[in-house]
């Protein structure tokens, strides 16, 4: 009975590492794409000039070839984490910069 129990239990401690490490790719990739949405309502609307739109589009082409880059390996580590979510913190706050600074298309 206790072997079945300390099985369980590892089991579960297995499965939700494996959950949080998905949940944590998952994001980096839901962020990119609620960035992406950000722009492309900002140059709908008016927000962003058209130099402002391409130098926030290849800001968001450098970190997506970033995340590919740490995904080569096949395990994207801690640091590579970190990086990539410093980036795109720095990716928002530059699309909040430009859409709020009164210029218009």
């Amino acid at each position: 009975m206790k072997r079945i129990v300390f099985i369980t239990v590892v089991l579960f401690f297995i499965s939700a590492g494996l959950a949080n490490a998905q949940r944590a790719n998952r994001s980096v990739a839901a962020r990119q794409v609620t960035q992406q949405t950000r722009i492309t309502n900002g140059v709908s609307n008016g927000q962003l000039t058209r130099a402002e739109t391409a130098k926030l589009e290849r800001q968001q082409h450098r970190i997506q070839a970033e995340k590919r880059m740490a995904k080569a390996d096949g395990k994207v580590t801690p640091q590579e984490k970190r990086m990539l979510r410093r980036e795109q913190n720095r990716a928002n706050r530059q699309i909040k910069k430009e859409k709020t600074d009164r210029q218009n298309r």
